[in-house]
């Protein structure tokens, strides 16, 4: 039975097939649970983690099985733009307001990490890495490759964000009175990207329109301050 399993986990398909049957898994403890502390994205990473660890596959084993779903994930976040060509009328009507928060808040998120990570005493590279934790994966992933940070890290960092994102800020939102559908789905997509784009889009229609809006631009924005940044020549120090 051990070698039987042992053989199964060298298989190329492996890891793609672990994956979506821990993701599976992981959806259907939340929908029959509706706890929001059972994010799928959560729940199905540990319980791959879990299965690699039992079989012994180790981290370079399992990125190169998974190629293929690397490859989705960049088709994946695009797809999130559907709810947002649905709520283009309502957001025209609160344009000024949108841009004005979505820029606010990239510079805020991006620098507060930056200014915090060397407080605390994290050197450049982790500095790199972290930075760009609050874009999707795909701009993130880029973004740390090109600038000295480690693109593993970063990707953990992400998925990270966006779950703490998607577990914390509805209550956090309840509890400081933000109930506007679109604040809560821009907050959301800002802070959170593609996890908070979902989460947004399970409370309602209009929400989910303003978070992939924060999503994308927030990536394309951080993209924009990276260039700068680089072309200005500034230091990463805090």
């Amino acid at each position: 039975m051990t070698n039987a399993l042992t053989s199964l986990s060298q298989h190329p398909l492996f890891s793609v097939g672990a994956t979506l049957l821990a993701f599976q898994l992981a959806l259907w403890l939340y929908r029959r649970s509706q706890w929001i502390v059972l994010q799928p994205v959560l729940v199905g990473t540990l319980l791959t983690m879990l299965l690699l660890r039992l079989l012994h596959v180790d981290y370079a084993t399992y990125h190169r099985q998974s190629a293929s779903l690397w490859l989705l994930l960049g088709p994946a976040t695009v797809a999130l733009a559907v709810p947002l060509y649905h709520g283009l009328p309502r957001i025209r009507s609160l344009l000024m307001p949108t841009l004005v928060t979505l820029g606010t808040g990239t510079v805020m998120m991006l620098g507060l990490t930056v200014v915090l990570a060397r407080l605390f005493g994290a050197d450049i590279t982790l500095t790199l890495s972290l930075a760009p934790k609050s874009v999707t994966s795909p701009v993130a992933i880029l973004l740390a490759a090109q600038t000295g940070g480690i693109a593993s890290l970063t990707a953990t960092f992400v998925m990270i964000t966006g779950v703490l994102g998607a577990i914390v800020g509805p209550g956090l939102l309840n509890y400081t009175g933000v109930t506007l559908p679109a604040a809560r789905g821009l907050i959301l997509g800002v802070s959170a990207h593609a996890v908070g784009t979902v989460q947004a889009l399970k409370e309602d229609a209009e929400a989910g329109a303003f978070a992939a809006l924060g999503m994308s631009l927030a990536g394309v924005l951080t993209a924009l301050l990276y260039g700068l940044w680089g072309y200005l020549n500034l230091p990463v120090t805090g």
